[in-house]
């Protein structure tokens, strides 16, 4: 074990006297240390119940022979951070914890670990951070949030910043905003909808490092404290067996994460997340490799935003693992991969039923043929941009419009919001990239206000920056190379016209070649003043379509 060296032997004795200082018997010491990464605050409510599931996973752990000890990871809520320039702290924090989770367990020796995320960030990260280490290690995350109830049908966080639209649009009164506001969010827990959190706890489980549950089973249920306590006993058994991360994030492993994510209609920034955990995992992954799967893979769930489902209802229809019985028949994953249960993935899915079609569809009768995210190219975009195809309504698949221009997405914001944006308009926010927000700011605020507004069947919106999973609509991210690294994004003028068919994976700037030659001749982007943190970011970071991984 890891421990051996540090805690063992007469040369070790002065550790051993800084473990009496925290209070460890010498039975303790003689135990497997793990070490369980809490990403426990009270300022995210998907995180504030992160302590009751730290201490579920420490009885658990105990239970099984093991030693917990318990460090912190940071973490921040996007939707507090929407809007304003603390979004732009979001991403960059994926790297910070990754690097500092790092930190901590190399300079401590941990024999194992057990990772206790729930929000957007932590959870790939602490899967980064996973591979980096390749030690025995388990996910849990705390679960998600019970849908609101407002006038009798439920709702989530995108229908609250879709409500501002609509109040902005003077569809709705203040009194009706507050009834929203006061109702959409009940519980703790991360966002009732298939948004980033949720996707992400979903692929863990498909990725095989959390058990069975990670991903649905809502932050105020008791089955989410049982499932902690499986999780700090099963860490054990990984650690006596000696299975790692790498054993288990394989490429297969990657493939199937992808396949899972277009039945359920994941977050486009999966697209982000999936490729930097692949880095991590030394796993070779390109975009392109989503429409491959996608041409393959239906669409089984509309979970909010793109439907009236939620992550409660996806529990009780049988989980992650029913959508994977389903895809399962038509012979798109490899079942022979390894998991955090010591089982492969198709022992797991033995006895795994789909308990409520309504909810996952049936492979015959999917909502569409094709999966839920499609990456489109183009001038526009060389090396790729995504959107959430099953959160865009039919009629926008195919759209063509005069360019609306914003170097920010502010600009933007006060755009839509004074009426500026009308139908047929194609909505263009750039510098928002990873490199040139930087940080890459999720648009959540202007796609829903356009929602909120009526005009989400006749407005699109480009941007080398990235989306909450919360937004739906003809909403086209990552577009890469970004207007901060000389990307054709940058000469956009207002009222080109752009070109978006999603079926045909095309995005186009209907300009002539050559004057688009002459504007690139003579463009030069937009430098700023940064310090900090971001600052070094921004030197390290790469493109969206790279999984804006940094380059060190």
């Amino acid at each position: 074990m890891i421990k051996d060296t540090i805690v063992d032997g007469i040369q070790n004795a002065p550790h051993r006297s800084l473990y009496h200082a925290l209070g460890l018997t010498k039975e303790e010491q003689s135990r497997p240390l793990i070490g369980i990464v809490s990403s426990h605050n009270e300022i995210v409510p998907g995180h504030m119940n992160l302590d009751k599931i730290v201490e579920a996973v420490k009885i658990g752990v105990a239970m099984a022979g093991g030693t917990p000890i318990v460090f912190p990871a940071i973490a921040v809520c996007d939707g507090i951070a929407m809007g304003h320039e603390g979004m732009k702290y979001s991403l960059v924090t994926r790297d910070l914890i990754s690097d500092s989770t790092e930190a901590m367990v190399k300079a401590h020796g941990f024999d194992g670990l057990v990772m206790v995320p729930n929000c957007d960030k932590n959870v790939p990260g602490l899967l980064m951070a996973a591979a980096r280490l390749n030690i025995p290690t388990i996910f849990v995350s705390g679960g998600p949030m019970l849908a609101g109830r407002v006038n009798g049908k439920k709702t989530s966080l995108s229908s609250m910043f879709e409500a501002v639209g609509a109040y902005n649009a003077g569809k709705i009164d203040e009194k009706q905003l507050c009834v929203c506001e006061e109702n959409t969010c009940p519980t703790c827990g991360s966002c009732s909808g298939m948004y980033t959190a949720n996707s992400m706890n979903c692929l863990t489980e498909v990725l095989g490092m959390g058990l069975k549950g990670n991903g649905t089973i809502p932050a105020v249920y008791s089955a989410r404290i049982e499932l902690a306590k499986h999780a700090g006993m099963q860490v054990m058994e990984l650690v006596r067996k000696n299975i790692r991360p790498l054993d288990i994030m394989t490429a297969s492993a990657i493939r199937n994460a992808l396949t899972a994510d277009m039945a359920l209609g994941c977050s486009t920034n999966s697209m982000l997340h999936l490729p930097a955990i692949a880095h991590e995992c030394g796993v070779e992954f390109s975009l392109d490799m989503a429409n491959d799967i996608s041409a393959k893979t239906p669409n089984l769930c509309h979970l909010a935003p793109a439907g009236p489902t939620y992550m409660e209802d996806l529990n009780e229809a049988g989980g992650v693992y029913a959508v994977l019985s389903e895809i399962n028949k038509l012979g798109l994953l490899d079942t022979t991969v390894m998991t955090c249960t010591g089982k492969t993935l198709g022992e797991n899915l033995e006895g795994a039923v789909n308990r409520d079609p309504s909810v996952i569809r049936v492979v015959d009768n999917p909502y569409s043929t094709t999966g839920g995210i499609a990456v489109l190219k183009g001038n526009l975009a060389t090396e790729g941009c995504v959107v959430k195809r099953s959160a865009v309504s039919d009629e926008m698949l195919v759209h063509e419009g005069p360019a609306r221009v914003f170097d920010c997405e502010e600009d933007a914001q006060a755009a839509i919001n004074s009426g500026k944006i009308v139908a047929g308009d194609v909505v263009v926010i750039r510098y928002e990239g990873p490199k040139g927000g930087p940080g890459m700011r999720e648009m959540l605020n202007p796609t829903s206000a356009i929602m909120g507004m009526g005009l989400g069947n006749s407005v699109a919106l480009i941007t080398d920056g990235r989306f909450s999973g919360a937004t739906r609509g003809a909403c086209v991210g990552h577009i890469t190379p970004e207007a901060a690294s000389g990307g054709l994004i940058g000469v956009v003028e207002e009222g080109d016209i752009i070109s978006i068919n999603i079926p045909e994976n095309k995005i186009e700037l209907k300009v002539d070649e050559a004057v688009l030659a002459e504007r690139m001749k003579n463009f030069v982007p937009k430098q700023k003043e940064l310090s900090g943190y971001l600052k070094r970011y921004a030197a390290l970071v790469s493109g969206g379509a790279s999984g804006a991984i940094l380059n060190i």
